[in-house]
């Protein structure tokens, strides 16, 4: 088969609570206040951008107070009235209960205890002998009220035709055209060079779309007296993400699907587009997730378990009184005194090319994706308690690395992004696997970066938020500090580990790897072996000599002008995320079967495929 191919990371994009992935502008949201004064007007502008700002200047204070973690807003729901639902039994005073209804309000199979009587032609008396039991839609206060939300006034559905697309999707279609521009290289050109069954979207969301344009308006619709629409159910399947992908952004015919794993399902989508570069069954890979989770049933559901920090346990800890308001901007507070997750809303997606592909293209590249690990726990006691797996893929992601870079790599040039939910338990248990691991190999100083403290927890689309930030700290250097706490818990392992409570500042030249963390419920573990950009430089020299490095180096130069002007255009808002509907679409006439290859369109696929049990002849 020949060397394995390299998966090269050449363009990323997403929007979370920081902001526009793309440019590394949502990575420079969290630094902002460490970066020079040039870069961070332009991050401020692109903010101001997408929440409808005119002059990013002066609303620098409205800016930074409306993105990151922060109270929900009315945009999502009102936390101090939450549309809920009592029972009500009511019963006449001494006898029968009598209403007066419009006939067109009676119930299709009339109860039992009910006598009714024509009044008009539009009217009904209705006598209940016993209880009538009802369903009274009343307002509750809302135990949680800080979520990690998309900046104030972004809309993702307003940038194109939606058609009443569940916020999930529409973020997705966002992330993926926001990937596709940041690649600077036309998509029409790439189509030319890489055969249509080459190309990969791995992308889906763990929740599915739960909101009331999904699969939320499906259940909710009876008990609501609405009407179930033909979109609900079909919109709220989890692989949806990838679908639209493909349908309306690439028009891709290659594999496609979704790898679910919790609050790691990013990951393990990146561990599929990894297998399909490596073994050469796609050239190109896009890898995302889209998670909206910010909706009153979805929290509701993860408060139950405990798992949310709500504002009675945020008061404890700080010890303020029950009618004082707590800091929602700190409610997530990573590897410190902490009393749950702040759920969040985000969607990425990254894009892979083979280390030929990208070299011919002239493709940026930004590093390499080499590993994901995944295993489970084993035997449980509690479906949602953390176990031994996470262990494993953690010692193996630094085993691969030491494989490739050599024992002084590992305990010198790597960093940590940690799934730091922000939870009592993950806390502890997270901190020892990371302290073990650093021991097993030597490490003594690890860095550990928890960036939920800012975006908080965006659950299936998480670790896509770590990947893009390790992205802009090997551009800035700047590793972000877990900024809402003072100080790490006494329960919490530090041995061979060094938390980042401060911004810490790098050199991304001496950088050699990141390990992205993640750990989710039912015992689903990822970490991901990611190679710096400096790295991936000197290893794509090895393998394809100076000559290919020096014609990618020419090449590369006209790709960054197209990247500038991408950033630049989206910063002044003048691109539309890209969403072809009845487009291209391809029937049983643009199909051709031949003996050793087919015509789709003007796509060809070969045929002529290898028998990959040569060595097994029947």
């Amino acid at each position: 088969m020949g060397q394995p191919r390299l998966p090269v990371i050449v363009g990323f994009g997403g929007i979370n609570g920081a902001g526009r992935a793309s440019g590394h502008h949502a990575y420079r949201r969290l630094v902002q206040d460490a970066l020079p004064s040039a870069t961070r007007q332009r991050t401020l502008a692109a903010l101001a951008q997408l929440m409808g700002l005119e002059d990013p200047v002066a609303s620098t204070a409205h800016i930074l107070d409306h993105t990151l973690v922060r109270r929900v807003e009315s945009s999502h729901f009102d936390p101090d009235a939450v549309s809920w639902t009592q029972r009500l039994v009511a019963q006449g005073e001494g006898g029968p209960l009598h209403l007066t209804l419009r006939k067109q309000q009676l119930p299709a199979i009339i109860p039992g205890n009910w006598t009714v009587t024509p009044l008009s032609v539009g009217q009904v008396a209705v006598r209940i002998d016993g209880a009538l039991d009802m369903l009274l839609p009343s307002l509750r206060e809302f135990e949680v009220k800080a979520a990690g939300q998309l900046p104030t006034g972004f809309h993702p559905g307003k940038l194109y035709q939606s058609r009443n697309h569940p916020r999930g999707l529409q973020m997705m279609v966002y992330a993926a055209s926001d990937a596709l521009g940041s690649l600077g290289i036309p998509w029409e050109q790439i189509q030319q060079r890489v055969a249509a069954d080459k190309i990969s979207v791995y992308a889906g969301s763990a929740m599915g779309q739960l909101d009331d344009a999904g699969g939320g308006g499906m259940l909710k619709a009876r008990y609501n007296g609405q009407r179930v629409t033909s979109k609900f159910c079909p919109l709220s399947l989890a692989e949806m993400p990838a679908d639209f992908v493909n349908a309306y952004v690439l028009g891709s015919l290659g594999a496609t699907g979704a790898s679910l794993g919790a609050c790691a399902s990013f990951l393990y989508n990146l561990r599929l587009g990894i297998e399909d570069i490596r073994s050469g069954r796609a050239r190109v890979a896009f890898i995302g997730s889209s998670e909206a989770p910010v909706n009153p049933e979805v929290m509701e559901g993860y408060g139950a378990m405990g798992a949310l920090a709500s504002d009675k346990g945020l008061r404890e800890l700080d010890g303020l009184p029950s009618d004082v308001e707590p800091d929602h901007r700190r409610a997530c507070r990573p590897f410190a005194e902490n009393c749950g997750f702040t759920i969040a809303e985000s969607s990425q997606m990254v894009v892979l090319f083979d280390d030929a592909l990208a070299l011919e293209l002239g493709a940026t590249v930004y590093g390499a994706a080499t590993d994901v690990f995944v295993n489970a726990d084993g035997y449980k006691k509690s479906i949602s308690g953390p176990g031994v797996g996470n262990y494993i893929t953690m010692a193996k992601a630094v085993a691969a690395v030491r494989a490739m870079l050599g024992e002084q790599a590992v305990r010198k040039g790597g960093l940590v992004q940690a799934h730091g939910t922000g939870t009592p338990q993950n806390r502890v248990t997270e901190s020892q696997i990371l302290s073990a691991t650093a021991k097993a190999f030597g490490i003594d100083a690890w860095p550990v970066a928890a960036l939920k403290c800012y975006l908080g927890h965006s659950l299936g689309s998480a670790s896509g938020d770590q990947v893009s930030a390790t992205l802009g700290i090997w551009a800035d250097g700047i590793i972000p500090g877990i900024n809402t706490i003072d100080a790490l818990a006494e329960d919490v392992c530090q041995d061979g580990l060094a938390f980042t409570l401060r911004h810490r500042e790098i050199d991304p030249a001496r950088q050699s790897y990141a390990i992205i963390n993640s750990k989710g419920f039912g015992g689903n573990n990822a970490s991901a072996t990611l190679l710096s950009p400096a790295v991936t430089a000197r290893m794509l020299q090895s393998r394809h000599g100076s000559g290919q490095w020096q014609a990618w180096e020419r090449a590369n130069e006209e790709v960054r002008a197209r990247q500038q002007d991408y950033d630049a255009a989206m910063t002044a808002g003048t691109v539309s995320p890209t969403y072809r509907f009845d487009f291209g679409v391809l029937g049983d006439a643009d199909v051709a079967i031949g003996e050793r290859d087919m015509q789709v369109g003007s796509y060809r696929i070969d045929l002529d495929l290898p028998n990959p049990y040569a060595d097994m002849q029947p």
